[in-house]
């Protein structure tokens, strides 16, 4: 207990030191002025001009538009597979509703994958089509959450900064060496990084075994720095050539709370508001711990129908060390616990444990870390919807005190406010109208391989995957069939734009305003209590809209658990 108390606090040290370095860059990277040599060439290459600034609603069609040629490119891709280069297995090209759910997937930074990587993707595919998606997906967020801080930083301001120079200075200053030199040390190892599609080997039995390869390692960097997912091999992180090692696998968690958790120090640092900075950093860190505890409690404790059953020895003692079920032996509960937290904290979607055989309140974190969608969160979004509950928390304490709500010197007025629930709002109607949708669909349930609570839990986990942007699965539920990749497509879809274009606008509306300055009247913000609130109201929302489907699914499995009945 006390190593697995110490491996946590380690790990988060090491996440906290590494918020003021990485902070430190971003808001470098976001306030510069100068150009580099390859970004000149890319502005001139795409026609940009780089001097001129973009309101809201320019950023925001920008953004759109650049991602829809990414969707559509990476679209192309897939379906010419066949007949693109790097493909000495032959592999076929996917088929329309399975690319059009694996762009979708990829452009909106979800990367859910209702495929298995290895036997269906070429080396060119995985590279061409897939790394470069993730890359571009991933540098989306960071360039969103680069213009939400300047729109906030600024007064009396019509524009929110470049939509093409944040995406530039992101993929070069920041994805680019951070992936380059993780490469390395991914290489160093273990990981193969080969432009080799397999290889034939003699095991010590003199049998023949046909092993897939590629370049592993440059795609488990843009993987977990870009808070991506998905998985080179249908084992994602649990396999042994995407995590080898226990350093791997410290370094995939560290990754992926990079980006989200610096964006709290670059923030700070943008506006002048260091200690504004670590109380949203503390709000994401007090909610992590939450759900960090939950889970490796569950897991640790098992399953009392196992450890209750006296007359196998065997079962009972296996049990009494935790649950160890779909679980790596070289990772443990605790390095499981953790991976399973991060990766839907920080909605990247790698798993290295099968999410299907966590306990139901195990299971029940992963899904209420997507539902809230703002414990740390994805690259760059994660920050934005965190942000968006803090002034909900303003107008909230605004009202009960009779005065006019502020957030950062600014007014809160009723045309932010209608803005933030339309993003509060779009991720609750995606997440359970689809999930309702595939409850009443004709044949959905030949899909489960689960009856009762625990395939509802499969069914509502895929649609709160797509809609946050996360991407890992449940299991347990066949999701490679034209219902399901075309509704949980359209969930990604919703969970991306519907909630990030109208942050963009507030973002907007309070770059044009003026800053007040504070007053007797004015609430502060950079407090304990104000952290406190802000989470309170993530917690009340949250639970308020999801609990009764969490009833239905995790809840209920659980009381079964508890009283002895199967499921």
């Amino acid at each position: 207990m006390l190593i697995n108390l110490l491996q946590f606090a380690l790990l988060l040290s090491c996440m906290t030191l590494l918020v003021v370095v990485m902070g430190k860059w971003l808001a470098r990277v976001f306030t510069g002025t100068g150009h580099t040599l390859p970004e000149r060439w890319s502005y001139r290459l795409f026609g940009v001009n780089p001097d001129a600034g973009m309101g809201w609603a320019q950023y925001g069609v920008t953004l759109l538009v650049s991602n829809a040629a990414m969707l559509l490119l990476g679209y192309l891709g897939l379906r010419l597979q066949g007949v693109m280069p790097l493909n000495p297995l032959g592999l076929a090209a996917q088929s329309p509703d399975l690319a059009f759910n694996t762009a979708v997937s990829f452009t909106t930074n979800t990367d859910w994958q209702a495929y298995s990587g290895e036997t269906s993707l070429s080396n060119f595919s995985q590279m061409a089509v897939i790394t470069f998606l993730m890359m571009g997906g991933a540098a989306t967020g960071v360039a969103a959450a680069a213009a939400f801080i300047r729109g906030l930083s600024r007064k009396n301001a019509d524009d929110i900064g470049n939509y093409w120079v944040d995406l530039t200075r992101v993929l070069y200053r920041v994805f680019l060496p951070l992936c380059f030199a993780l490469a390395l040390v991914y290489v160093w190892q273990g990981i193969p990084q080969t432009l080799a599609s397999d290889v034939t080997v003699t095991t010590l039995e003199g049998v023949k075994q046909h092993i897939i390869l590629g370049a592993v390692a440059s795609f488990e960097t843009i993987k977990h720095i870009g808070t991506n997912g998905g998985g080179f091999f249908s084992m994602n992180a649990a396999h042994p050539f995407e995590n080898p090692t226990a350093l791997t696998n410290a370094l995939h968690i560290l990754s992926m709370l990079l980006i989200p958790s610096a964006l709290t120090y670059a923030f700070g640092s943008m506006l002048f508001r260091r200690r504004q900075g670590w109380v949203f950093f503390g709000a994401f860190l007090v909610m992590f711990l939450g759900f960090l505890s939950i889970v490796y409690t569950a897991e640790q404790t098992g399953n009392p129908l196992l450890t209750s059953v006296g007359a196998d020895q065997t079962m009972s003692a296996s049990q009494s060390g935790g649950n160890m079920e779909g679980k790596e032996l070289r990772f443990g509960i605790a390095g499981t616990s953790l991976f399973v937290t991060t990766t839907t904290a920080a909605t990247t979607g790698s798993v290295d444990a099968m999410h299907d055989s966590l306990t139901p309140m195990g299971g029940f974190v992963p899904l209420a870390q997507m539902m809230l969608n703002s414990v740390f969160g994805g690259d760059g979004v994660g920050f934005i919807n965190l942000i968006q509950y803090a002034i909900l928390a303003v107008f909230l304490v605004g009202m009960m005190i009779g005065r006019s709500p502020e957030f950062l010197g600014k007014k809160i007025e009723a045309r932010e406010i209608k803005l933030v629930m339309l993003s509060v709002l779009a991720h609750p109607i995606s997440i359970l109208g689809f999930t309702a949708l595939a409850v009443l669909w004709p044949g959905v349930s030949d899909s489960l391989n689960n009856p009762g609570a625990h395939g509802f839990s499969e069914i509502l986990y895929a649609y709160a995957s797509g809609t946050a942007n996360n991407g890992s699965a449940f299991a347990g539920l066949n999701a490679n069939t034209p219902f399901f990749n075309t509704t949980i497509g359209l969930a990604m879809l919703m969970g991306r734009y519907l909630t990030l274009l109208p942050m963009l606008a507030v973002a907007g509306l309070l770059a044009s305003k003026k800053t007040l300055p504070d007053s007797a009247g004015t609430f502060p913000t950079a407090t304990p209590l104000f952290m406190g609130l802000t989470v309170l109201v993530i917690i009340v929302v949250g639970g308020l809209t999801f609990l009764p489907a969490l009833a239905l699914g995790p809840l209920v499995e659980h009381l079964d658990m508890l009283a002895g009945r199967l499921f």
